[in-house]
């Protein structure tokens, strides 16, 4: 059964306690979308939302940085209590060695990546990441179409991890929704983010259940 990240991108500011309450009772992670503006063309929000989350959170928060520079930020994701970080293949200069600092400060490691990005690009940091993001739409913006492509990506990453005996779960953010859920675990998914589908329902709940 795959984890749902609910995406707190598409959740109701105004009434923010609300809906982090909904991910608490139905839901297993919280998946922050931090943008900047400059390596996506969006601006989200920053950490005085991430503390006010991590305030009535009794579930782990996932903080997916497309952000340039993200090194910059780890440490202070910890002390936000972030369990999960992921930043862009894109974004960093050396992944291994920010894979390495996310690792220091207590957090699973991640690497996100684009739909226009061969996904062999990651293999080779396979070795130092605890996870994988398959952006199944490009980054930057919630309610976007779910790519078809995204399947044959998921089962190409999936054999690469099983062929190295590998403990690296694969997450996918974009279009994610209860009828594509089944799909996506059968690819070999594990953790299914999904924002618009689950906050702009009539029953979020409903919808993470199923998901699951």
């Amino acid at each position: 059964m795959p984890l749902i990240a609910p995406s707190m991108l598409s959740a109701d500011f105004l009434h923010l306690e609300k809906d982090v309450e909904t991910v608490n009772s139905c839901a297993d992670i919280f998946h922050l979308d931090i943008m900047d503006g400059v390596l996506v063309p969006n601006i989200s929000y920053g950490f005085p939302v991430v503390e006010a989350i991590a305030s009535k959170a009794s579930k782990p928060m996932d903080a997916h940085l497309m952000i340039i520079h993200p090194e910059k930020y780890v440490e202070r994701f910890a002390k936000t209590g972030a369990a999960m970080l992921s930043a862009h293949l894109e974004a960093m200069e050396d992944p291994s060695a920010v894979m390495g600092l996310i690792r220091s400060c207590g957090m699973k490691a991640g690497i996100a990546f684009n739909p226009d990005m061969p996904v062999e690009k990651v293999f080779r940091y396979l070795d130092c990441c605890d996870f994988v993001l398959v952006m199944s739409v490009f980054a930057g913006f919630g309610g976007q179409k779910f790519i078809e492509s995204t399947y044959e990506r998921i089962r190409t990453l999936k054999s690469e991890i099983d062929r190295r005996g590998l403990d690296v779960r694969i997450e996918v953010d974009g279009g994610v929704s209860p009828a594509n859920s089944s799909a996506l675990a059968a690819a070999g998914a594990d953790i299914l983010v999904a924002g618009s589908a689950v906050f702009k329902s009539d029953d979020p709940v409903a919808v993470v259940k199923a998901m699951k």
